[in-house]
């Protein structure tokens, strides 16, 4: 029987850079304290299922620089008690790493990404041979050689995905939020082999060129529209979308349940960094143990708001009861 998470795909270190606001182009601001912490969708989703102690194996796979920043995201996996046997070592490119610009007024952040080694993350270098229940490799957008289309219209990940449903995954994904109008040429051709697609405000409007936000806020009429339209693209069993008044499971048969977010308190709130992997972590973990899907998305909103308290992707998650006190002590926002 299959157990386990395996995550593969962005392995990155952030570089957290504290500031007083974010300057405009040719303008200085202060830094005011500077923080490196795990970063990335398969280190992220993994960091945080090993704090919410999962009670099945992790592994993981991608490549790292042959590097300071590359061993020291080997030990910290090992010292998480994750697989590491397929995190391979590249000497092409350093280990990726990201400068995370983080207003501490507001704990918005903007992102300054360099690939390296993630660059170089490609099929052929993914060993599937591995007896877990879920394969979630991400980000789409943020892999080049996955994100590579060939002559069909297909990215190279939709054949990895492809290929991990036909070997018995159930098969997941997250999409980075890339400024650009690449979504609709390089996502589609996996949607078909994903199980679970997780999206936030921005990725499911650029994905489906519905704008689901009027005003900064997501109209939830619209948004149905949306997760309907990515489900007709293909998404095999369901597309999470979160934003920060609430998440949204949809499911094949287009049956919604909404979950709102926890209602943190902006003056408690360290930084965003990492919120979205948190609550695929959450989601994941609910699903993996066979949860009912509100229960799922109720782990993953509450995994989402600890990891607000501190700026880093996963310092402010604690262990999984620590996790659901969350709602009790905030409660939820109006939606």
């Amino acid at each position: 029987m299959r157990k386990g998470i395996y995550a593969a795909g962005n392995w990155i270190i952030d570089d957290i850079k504290i500031i007083d606001e974010y300057p405009h182009q040719d303008g200085l601001t202060k830094v005011r304290a500077i923080k490196s912490n795990n970063g990335g969708a398969a280190y992220n989703v993994l960091k945080d299922l090993s704090i919410l102690k999962a009670p099945f194996p992790l592994y993981g796979a991608g490549l790292v620089g042959d590097d300071e920043k590359g061993q020291y995201i080997i030990d910290d996996m090992k010292s998480c008690e994750v697989d590491v046997s397929n995190l391979k070592i590249t000497n092409d490119a350093p280990t990726s790493y990201t400068d995370v610009m983080t207003v501490a007024s507001t704990g918005r952040r903007t992102f300054f990404h360099n690939c390296g080694a993630n660059a170089f993350f490609s099929n052929d270098q993914l060993n599937l041979d591995v007896n877990a229940k879920i394969f979630h490799m991400a980000y789409i957008l943020l892999l080049d050689k996955m994100d590579e289309v060939d002559e069909h219209g297909k990215s190279m990940a939709s054949y990895v995905f492809e290929e991990a449903q036909r070997k018995g995954f159930k098969t997941s994904t997250d999409i980075v939020s890339e400024a650009s109008d690449r979504f609709q040429v390089v996502a589609p051709s996996s949607l078909p082999f994903i199980n679970y697609l997780f999206v936030n405000e921005y990725e499911i409007s650029k994905l489906t060129g519905i704008e689901i936000c009027e005003d900064g806020k997501v109209q939830l009429e619209k948004a149905k529209v949306a997760l309907d339209k990515i489900i007709d693209m293909g998404v095999n069993d369901f597309v999470f979308l979160h934003f920060p008044e609430a998440a949204i499971a949809c499911d094949a048969n287009k049956v919604k349940t909404v979950c709102p977010a926890v209602d943190v308190p902006a003056n408690v709130i360290k930084g965003s960094a990492g919120a979205g992997d948190a609550f695929a972590a959450g989601i994941l973990l609910g699903i993996h143990e066979n949860c009912p899907i509100h229960d799922c998305l109720k782990l993953g909103v509450c995994a989402g708001a600890a990891s607000l308290f501190d700026v880093s992707c996963s310092d402010g998650l604690k262990s999984i009861e620590n996790v659901k006190s969350i709602e009790a002590k905030f409660g939820l926002k109006t939606v």
